[in-house]
C-alpha cells in the first residue's frame, strides 16, 4: 500500500495565538494518526470513523476561532477576510460530510484522495487564512 506522507509540524505553521497553535497540533496530529491507521487497515468503517472523529474535533476548533472573530469584531475590522475563513470552514464541514456520507451509501474513496484532501486543505488553510488570522489577532493583543 502507498504510504502517505504525514504532515511534519514546523513553526511556519504556528499563527500566535496559543489556543489556536495547540488546536492545529491536534488536527495535524489527527490527520497524521489516521495516515498511520490507514496503512494498515483500510476498511469502511474506520474510514467514517477517521471522518466523524476529524469533522468532530474541526467543529470544536472552528467555534473557538469564530468566537474570537465576534470578541476582537474581525469581520467589523477585516470582513472579506472574516467571510472567507467562515466559508473555508463551512466548505471543509461539507466536503468531510458529504465524504462520511459517501462511505454509508458505500461510495468508496481511495485512501489517498481522501489524506490528500484533508492535509492539503489543512496546510493551506493554516498557512494562508489562519496565518492573516493570526496577526489580526496579534495587533489587537491577543496571544493565548
Amino acid at each position: 500500500m502507498i504510504s502517505h506522507e504525514p504532515i511534519l509540524w514546523s513553526d511556519d505553521y504556528l499563527v500566535g495565538v496559543e489556543r489556536i497553535d495547540a488546536q492545529h497540533k491536534v488536527l495535524v496530529n489527527t490527520l497524521n494518526e489516521a495516515n498511520a491507521r490507514l496503512a494498515v487497515n483500510v476498511t469502511r468503517e474506520l474510514l467514517e470513523q477517521i471522518t466523524r472523529d476529524l469533522l468532530s474535533y474541526a467543529i470544536y476548533h472552528f467555534e473557538t476561532e469564530e468566537s474570537l472573530m465576534r470578541e476582537y469584531d474581525y469581520a467589523d475590522q477585516s470582513a472579506a477576510d472574516a467571510e472567507q475563513h467562515r466559508r473555508e470552514h463551512r466548505a471543509f464541514s461539507q466536503q468531510v460530510v458529504a465524504l462520511r456520507d459517501g462511505l454509508r451509501d458505500g461510495r468508496l474513496v481511495s485512501r489517498e484522495e481522501q489524506l490528500s484532501f484533508l492535509n492539503n486543505w489543512l496546510v493551506d488553510h493554516i498557512l494562508n487564512t489562519d496565518k492573516r488570522f493570526g496577526e489580526f489577532l496579534n495587533r489587537r493583543g491577543c496571544s493565548g
